[in-house]
């Protein structure tokens, strides 16, 4: 399943020992990562600015990134869509690799529960659904669509 993980979600992954470190090593255990330039320079912003990282530190975690996930450059969206037009790359970039899910903690893309048919979720329901999943390996599925209703 290919994953977009939001730029929160990798910082949050670096902060902390967490949800969001669960989730990174899962999906690049069972999944394919996708990331974006947009979404590297934002991780890299972040973690320099606001979380005092050094660069050399903030280089590594983006090599990792890089090697770990497929990187694509989406094009832009032909109209905004979410309340924060920050916001619209990553969908810009969920759209554009055929994405199965975009994981994220933002209240502004979380409001919009999909986009173009792509489920946009919180972590936690990530990590439920991959535990229920491996739980229950039953040949007999329900479609995609009804996976991230949990």
């Amino acid at each position: 399943m290919k994953v977009v993980l939001d730029t929160n979600i990798l910082v949050a992954t670096f902060i902390a020992r967490g949800v969001c470190a669960d989730l990174f090593e899962r999906v690049m255990a069972d999944h394919e990562l996708v990331v974006s330039p947009h979404i590297l320079g934002e991780f890299e912003h972040v973690m320099i600015s606001k979380f005092q990282f050094d660069k050399a530190r903030v280089e590594r975690a983006l090599a990792l990134f890089r090697r770990v996930g497929q990187l694509a450059t989406p094009e832009p969206l032909a109209e905004p869509v979410c309340r924060d037009r920050d916001d619209d790359p990553v969908l810009a970039l969920a759209r554009s690799s055929g994405a199965d899910c975009l994981v994220t903690g933002d209240d502004d893309l979380l409001i919009l529960e999909r986009f173009q048919q792509i489920p946009i979720i919180p972590p936690r329901t990530f990590l439920t659904f991959h535990k229920a999943e491996a739980v229950d390996s039953s040949p007999a599925s329900t479609g995609q669509e009804d996976k991230w209703n949990t």
